[in-house]
């Protein structure tokens, strides 16, 4: 090959005319209805992402003989429900479709999220403990419609959530136990 020469078929080829990508999130196959798939996740999504902010607050907020084992161990939760977040955002956005653009949006998305309603200590450890025990049985549901359509990276990170959420729960249970 000499200096300067391209063969053929090395040479740049201009770019057909692409369609432009929809906004609309849409799944890869049109005859595949993911709308309860996609619906499943995003309530999961919403759930984990108001877990995030509630145990981050819980972490500020916590006062109490045992404060610093469950001070560490609510940052072990929030940092993993960040992680937990970003997976499950990521595996809507493999199925081509896209998440809400907004808190506002994504709250909407799991309405029945429990709200910390008092500074006791115990209070705020049993909402949270309720809501990681909602989580799993919305993960668990969202891994039964994953094998519906057939998904088994959402049906397996489905069931390592459900994992994930009772043992968080039972952990923080296990504080509350007398001795």
């Amino acid at each position: 090959m000499q200096s300067g020469v391209v063969p053929e078929y090395l040479q740049a080829v201009p770019n057909p005319k692409s369609e432009p990508v929809p906004q609309e999130p849409q799944p890869k196959n049109k005859k595949e209805d993911l709308g309860p798939l996609i619906q499943s996740m995003l309530q999961v999504l919403s759930c984990i992402q108001q877990l995030q902010v509630q145990s981050h607050l819980v972490h500020f907020n916590y006062e109490a003989p045992n404060f610093l084992s469950v001070h560490e161990q609510l940052k072990t939760q929030y940092e993993e429900h960040l992680t937990q977040f970003d997976h499950v955002g990521e595996l809507v956005r493999s199925l081509d479709y896209m998440t809400t653009m907004c808190q506002k949006g994504l709250s909407s998305c799991y309405k029945k999220f429990k709200h910390c309603d008092s500074y006791n200590p115990n209070e705020m450890l049993l909402t949270y403990i309720s809501n990681l025990e909602d989580a799993g049985m919305l993960a668990k549901k969202m891994s039964d419609v994953a094998k519906k359509h057939k998904a088994p990276d959402v049906e397996h990170y489905g069931a390592e959530l459900v994992g994930q959420m009772f043992k968080a729960a039972w952990l923080f249970k296990a504080t509350l136990r007398r001795s």
